[in-house]
């Protein structure tokens, strides 16, 4: 395909996210009824869709006119410096040529729109990250870096890398996660390689294996993910803490592949009812469900389709899942409450209530991350009582 073949596609997909379809939905129709697209191409457009997601409110602004996968890829092209007439030329599959009214860009005043960051959340957004509102905003407006985390239940962090290097992939060890590989360049392939298949790495954001690296290794006791999910954090905890975890989750569906990848990791992980929880945890950890906002550049739709209504609703589940969680800590154990958003409403004024309204609890340890080259943002709060 050429690439003015890949902006109509592109375009195609964008008008059907558009209409309300899921972009990985659509990516995947587009996919199945083109199937002369090759890898290249599928990995060109899915780039496409997701720049045009992340930067959709600066993009529509920029361009004027209709919201629609055209405006959207004509402002993106043109941020970009593309020149549009080889793109939109009507030859071999392209985008027809622009009209004239097609040709006026404008410069959009409103910061959330340059932001990109619903016009509701923007007083949320400054009011939790002051000066840096802007510059983190803008991270997010960019493509995220990929992380690994190595199975210390399986290998070294140098063994994992070794083996990686051997498979012809660029990584390194991150500077300040001691789990946790940067992979640069290539990253197409990463869960075929014979790392991945025999349990030596998964796929985890740096920032989000942090939050456990927080606990102490020698920490005693039996171990809870409360909100497990899809049994990201508990294969983290299995292999950080070395322990047994039970695994927990509202919906017991998310966790339909743990068995398999616990197997795999050589981890000791369970499924629980909440009526088989144990009386005393050393340690139980809340990864609560959130806005998203750090990992918003992972997830744009996400960004777009959030309410003030759904916030609100997070921060009520937020509380009771911290009311719940703290019953199922033994005297001297751990509690970790965690989330992947940077707005202080889920994060430290969680925390603040909390200890108000439970004043035998404070804070051991606490981190806020924010999205960067280093990782998503990430909030984790290590709780002990006195």
């Amino acid at each position: 395909m050429t690439p003015a073949a890949r902006v109509s596609a592109a375009i195609e997909i964008l008008d059907a996210v558009l209409d309300g379809v899921r972009a990985e939905t659509a990516l995947t129709r587009w996919g199945r009824a083109n199937r002369y697209a090759g890898s290249k191409d599928r990995a060109a457009i899915r780039d496409h869709v997701f720049v045009a997601l992340r930067q959709r409110d600066s993009a529509l602004g920029h361009a004027g006119g209709a919201r629609t996968g055209r405006s959207l890829m004509r402002g993106i092209l043109h941020s970009q410096g593309v020149d549009l007439d080889t793109i939109f030329s009507d030859v071999r599959f392209a985008p027809v040529p622009l009209g004239s009214d097609e040709r006026c860009f404008e410069t959009p005043t409103s910061d959330w729109v340059n932001c990109d960051i619903p016009e509701w959340v923007w007083p949320h957004w400054c009011e939790s990250l002051g000066d840096q509102a802007t510059a983190i905003a803008q991270v997010l407006r960019q493509r995220a870096p990929v992380f690994l985390r190595v199975n210390l239940l399986k290998a070294t962090v140098d063994q994992a890398c070794a083996s990686l290097s051997d498979a012809g992939y660029d990584v390194s060890a991150h500077p300040d996660v001691p789990t946790a590989l940067c992979v640069t360049g290539r990253t197409a392939g990463l869960q075929t390689t014979e790392a991945y298949v025999e349990g030596l790495i998964e796929l985890q954001d740096a920032h989000s294996q942090a939050s456990v690296t927080l606990l102490d290794p020698k920490q005693n006791g039996p171990i809870l993910d409360y909100c497990a999910g899809g049994g990201g954090k508990s294969l983290a905890l299995a292999a950080w803490l070395g322990g047994a975890v039970h695994a927990h989750d509202v919906n017991p569906r998310r966790m339909v592949d743990l068995p398999a990848r616990a197997k795999r990791a050589n981890a000791q992980i369970s499924t629980r009812t909440k009526d088989q929880f144990e009386p005393d945890y050393g340690v139980v950890f809340c990864d609560a469900p959130c806005c998203g906002s750090g990992s918003w550049r992972r997830d744009p739709e996400g960004k777009w389709a959030l309410t003030q209504d759904q916030l609100d609703a997070l921060i009520s589940t937020q509380r009771e899942i911290l009311s719940d969680a703290e019953k199922l800590v033994a005297p001297d154990g751990r509690l970790v409450y965690a989330t992947c958003s940077v707005l202080s409403c889920e994060n430290q004024d969680q925390i603040d209530w909390f200890t108000s309204q439970n004043p035998t609890w404070r804070v051991e340890t606490q981190k806020q991350w924010f999205p960067s080259a280093s990782g998503d943002g990430f909030f984790a709060s290590v709780l002990t009582q006195l």
